[in-house]
């Protein structure tokens, strides 16, 4: 790649390597260890989606019209749109292993060529289908020496109190991104709170490991170094390999997480009556290095302007019509 501003015709050889590495490092920054825990929206549902043509098509629930991407003048600061996948994975909580599900995590991106940050969809950036447990109540929490998880569990014989799905929603707002860590392997990249609804009949709708207040908060690193690719776009998203709008991709790698304590239960059972039972059987809390977080092949693509210099003042705006105008 050796292309670099032309404020004339939009590119002359040379490489604006500036936004190239921000793109980059925010894909890998973000990269499906954001995503990939199994995590639904939060309420009050999953957000509304855009079906986008061509190239835009990942970027669905990208917020092109938020006041701060829309600001953003392409020069010291440009606007771009982030989003993440990952098919499947495994959490383990003590030796309590559960399996993770398709997860999308999406939002927007302003960068300056060195520090970045992220802006969230209306209602939240991360949506994924819920994970039906393995052996349902049963395994998660029987056999027991406990009287009261002792009824539990000979209720759960019945099939249709045994099921257990856990959702993995999000406690708070992506933080602390690290180009150089996402661009490398076994350094954190982000910051992610998270905490885990364990939904089933005998435990009630409101149980949950972690809370809002009190997440838990995972810290996700590269097993190995993602494979990239770079798709060069028109505006209404048909692939030109001079086209003024890019997508870097970040594929094939695992990311992985051992770093993450896990807190008590709360909301189990009514109003709480059974977290204790919940944190016995459990071993909650679960401290740092007894947990642990794998998350297969995973899909981070970033896409916008791939010189956002060439369309200043109103980089930012221009983004969105050009989005708006890819999901007619």
């Amino acid at each position: 790649m050796t292309m670099a501003p032309d404020k004339g015709n939009g590119y002359r050889p040379g490489i604006s390597r500036r936004w190239l590495r921000v793109a980059v490092g925010a894909a890998a920054a973000t990269a499906t260890v954001v995503a990939g825990v199994a995590p639904v929206s939060a309420e009050p549902g999953t957000p509304a989606v855009t079906e986008l043509a061509g190239n835009w098509a990942p970027f669905d629930r990208c917020p092109v019209d938020d006041p701060a991407m829309l600001a953003a003048d392409g020069d010291e600061l440009a606007a771009l749109c982030l989003a993440s996948s990952s098919e499947s994975g495994t959490m383990t909580i003590g030796e309590k292993t559960v399996p993770t599900a398709g997860t999308n995590l999406q939002f927007g991106l302003l960068g300056d060529g060195v520090n970045y940050t992220a802006v969230s969809p209306e209602g939240t950036g991360i949506v994924a289908d819920p994970v039906t447990v393995p052996g349902g109540l049963l395994n998660l929490m029987c056999p027991s020496d406990i009287p009261v998880l002792t009824a539990l569990c000979e209720k759960a014989a019945d099939s249709s109190l045994n099921t257990v799905v856990a959702t993995v929603e999000p406690a708070g707002e992506p933080s602390d991104f690290s180009l150089d860590a996402g661009l490398t392997t076994g350094a954190p990249i982000v910051t992610l709170p998270v905490k885990i609804k364990l939904d089933n009949p005998l435990l009630g709708g409101n149980c949950y490991l972690g809370t809002d207040e009190n997440p838990i908060v995972l810290h996700p690193a590269n097993a190995a170094q993602p494979t990239l690719g770079l798709t060069r776009y028109a505006p209404d998203g048909t692939t030109d390999p001079t086209g003024v709008m890019s997508n870097i991709a970040l594929t094939g790698a695992d990311q992985v997480d051992d770093s993450f304590s896990v807190p008590g239960a709360d909301g189990c059972g009514l109003f709480g009556t059974l977290d204790w039972a919940v944190d016995a059987q459990l071993g909650l809390p679960s401290p740092e290095g007894a947990n642990s977080l794998v998350l297969h092949s995973a899909t981070t693509t970033t896409g916008g302007f791939y010189t956002p210099e060439n369309f200043t003042p109103d980089q930012g705006r221009r983004l969105a019509d050009h989005w708006h105008a890819a999901s007619n």
